[in-house]
């Protein structure tokens, strides 16, 4: 379990300000004492659906569905890939989805050059298999 999901929480709640600290003043007022402590993932949740329009969640969401690596570097891919899966947990919620996700939005080169690796690979253990 990461940083955020342990601390992000606390850490964000020092950052708020005006409504958006109103809102966790009576957020916090309305639970009770002996209430598990709210992960991030909760918080993240909450926070959404009280600040964020339904639309925009949604348009991220697309956003997300749609995103090719086209003209950027795979780095900026990867940056714009990792920002936008956040509005699409969903899509992505265990590590094989994400990478084929991401996978598939890879430029058609270098989905080619890495089959191909990975070809090479898996010839190359196979003869390494028969030599033993």
């Amino acid at each position: 379990m990461g940083i955020v999901e342990i601390s992000g929480v606390a850490l964000t709640m020092f950052q708020l300000k005006g409504v958006a600290y109103q809102w966790w003043q009576t957020y916090e007022l309305g639970i009770p004492a002996d209430a598990a402590s709210l992960s991030w993932t909760q918080f993240s949740k909450m926070f959404l659906r009280e600040f964020v329009p339904q639309t925009l969640q949604v348009a991220w969401r697309a956003k997300f569905e749609q995103l090719r690596q086209g003209t950027m570097s795979v780095s900026e891919y990867a940056v714009r890939f990792s920002d936008l899966s956040r509005h699409a947990p969903a899509l992505v919620s265990i590590v094989r989805e994400r990478v084929c996700r991401f996978f598939e939005g890879l430029s058609h080169d270098i989905q080619f050059n890495m089959a191909q690796e990975l070809e090479t690979d898996v010839l190359f253990q196979q003869v390494v298999e028969i030599a033993r």
